[in-house]
This record gives C-alpha cells, structure tokens and sequence, in this order.
C-alpha cells in the first residue's frame, strides 16, 4: 500500500459530504473518486471536492485502478449489493452502517471479503473515538468493576426531506437500523459479546417500519442493556455504563463523544478529547492502518460483531412481525 492511499465514494449526500472533509484533514488520504446514479451528481460533488475521476455506478467506480479503497455511503437497502460488487472488483470496502439490513446479507458480504482476499469493515464510527477508545480501557482495567447495566437513548425527529428512506421498507427504513444499531453496537462492545436474550417493543409506521422502539437485552453473567431509538420522538442522547464500583456517563451525543465522566468512591472526574476533523476521520485512519499492515478486518470493529449486532436485530423484527 502506498504512502497515500486512495479513496473512493459511493453515493453523493450528506454523510458522504462529511466523509469526503473528513479525508481533507488527513494528508496521507486522498479523495480521487465519486460514484452516483446520475452526472450531474456526480459532477457536482467531484466539483466541490475536487475529485478527478467522476463515475455514473458502483460497477464504474470499483473498475477504476487508481482506486485502492471505497466508502459506501448509499441508502441501507444498497449497502450489501454495492459491497459486494466492490470486493467482486479486487476493492477493499468501508461500508456505512447499518453494515446490511439483515444477517444472511452480513454474513455474505464477510464471505465474499473473505473469498476475494479483501479488507471488509462497518463503518461504526463511533467505536473510534478517543473517547470510546478510553471507556474500554477502563471497562478492561475494572475500574467501574462489574458492569451490571448500560442505558442508552438515541431517539430523534426525522427532517422531513428523510422522510422517504427512514420510513419506506423497501428502502430499510425504520428506527432499528437507522439509530438503533448505535444502541446495541454499544452494549455488545461494554459486554464483549452479544446477548443472551433479547426482547422489546416496537411502535410501527403504517409504512410498515418500526418509528419508536425500546429494547432490554440480557447477557451472560447477568448484565443486562436497556435502551431506546425513534425516528419521531425527540430525547437526550446519553448513555450510561453502571457497575458494581461506579459508572460511566457519556453526556452528550454518545455515538460520536468527545468526553465523559467517570464517578466512583462518591467523585466525578471529566475526561475531555478534542476532536480531529468532524470525527469520521478516526474510523479512516483504522481503515488505512489496517490496510497498511494488511489486515483484512478491524480488531475494534472486526466482521463477527457486525453479524452479531444484526443477528439481534432480525430477532427484535421477528418478534415484532417486521421483516
């Protein structure tokens, strides 16, 4: 892998716009490629981030030799199919969460990444925060001793304009995938491991999506998750990691934190990060470490925990006759 390494995009909104300033912060990244349905897309967003090669399809960018490594960042029903078809054409792949809209989809794209001999990861950023790098150093020092209970909130009230794809099925709408994943991507990474049991509730859209959704999940040794996600219902966006010594709360925004604050013994201590760039850049520069020694997986976020988190999900749907 060279010095720079060369990224390009799928799709052309707003979190391929905060993907493609994320790569301007990092001099050893560079943006050479954009891929969307039409032209004038394509040219648009390869004219404000001055990208060279301007691509109408997935299948045109992922033959492009000046290309070592793409960013899908399409709708959640594309994720799988645009994925595949990039590891098919020799392409390492960061794909957007949620990584697939069910397991077998997960599970092919890890087969296939596997097959071809490629790099394959989800695109949980929030995993690569300093911050969230340091709450497990703490969980795997004991220093709250044994986590007993996460809460987490993720609920929002959709803009309107998004109204279309957090709310059609055909398009993976729903809060599930859309906020949820976050909620559930947490308490697998503070418990090592995925649930025991699962249940919730779910209030569905008469599109036939979940829009509101409460979850309690159980895990080995006791430990137990109870959290929350909608696309209609505005909360606060915290999380808390109880143990038997302390806890830990993440204030703000948890599924992209910039500080926390540890109490025990009666104290609380706050532990600021300053951020670098607009945040996505820590997931790049694991993606680009990766490449460079040439692993095939992230040991943060690595292929089987991206299974699992979506494992839960189709039970949660089963349960709740969403399919």
């Amino acid at each position: 892998m060279s010095d720079v390494i060369r990224w390009g995009i799928i799709g052309t909104g707003n979190i391929a716009h905060q993907f493609a300033r994320a790569l301007r912060v990092l001099p050893d990244a560079e943006l050479v490629a954009v891929a969307s349905r039409t032209r004038e897309s394509a040219d648009r967003f390869g004219g404000e981030f001055d990208v060279l090669h301007r691509h109408i399809g997935v299948e045109a960018l992922a033959d492009d030799p000046a290309v070592d490594v793409v960013y899908v960042a399409t709708p959640n029903v594309l994720h799988a199919a645009e994925t595949l078809a990039c590891l098919d054409r020799g392409k390492h792949v960061l794909c957007e969460k949620p990584f697939a809209l069910n397991a077998a989809e997960a599970r092919s794209m890890v087969g296939r990444a596997r097959q071809q001999g490629r790099f394959l990861m989800e695109a949980m950023w929030t995993q690569f925060f300093p911050a969230m790098a340091e709450i497990r150093r703490l969980l795997r020092s004991d220093a709250i001793g044994e986590v007993r209970l996460v809460q987490s909130s993720l609920c929002i009230r959709h803009d309107p304009a998004a109204g279309e794809r957090l709310l059609d099925p055909k398009l993976g709408g729903g809060s599930l995938l859309d906020v949820g994943v976050y909620t559930l991507a947490l308490a697998h990474m503070v418990y090592g491991g995925p649930p025991s049991r699962v249940s919730g509730l779910a209030r569905k859209r008469s599109t036939g999506v979940d829009e509101q959704a409460a979850v309690l999940l159980g895990f080995a040794g006791g430990g137990m998750s109870v959290s929350t996600c909608a696309v209609d219902t505005e909360t606060l966006h915290e999380a808390y990691i109880y143990g038997s010594t302390g806890y830990i709360h993440i204030p703000h925004m948890f599924w992209h934190p910039d500080r926390f604050i540890l109490t025990r013994g009666g104290r609380s201590q706050e532990s600021p990060f300053d951020r670098l760039g607009n945040g996505y850049t820590y997931e790049i520069l694991e993606v680009m470490h990766c490449l460079r020694r040439g692993a095939l997986e992230s040991a943060v976020v690595p292929l089987s925990v991206s299974i699992e988190v979506m494992e839960t999900m189709d039970e949660l749907r089963r349960q709740w006759g969403l399919v």
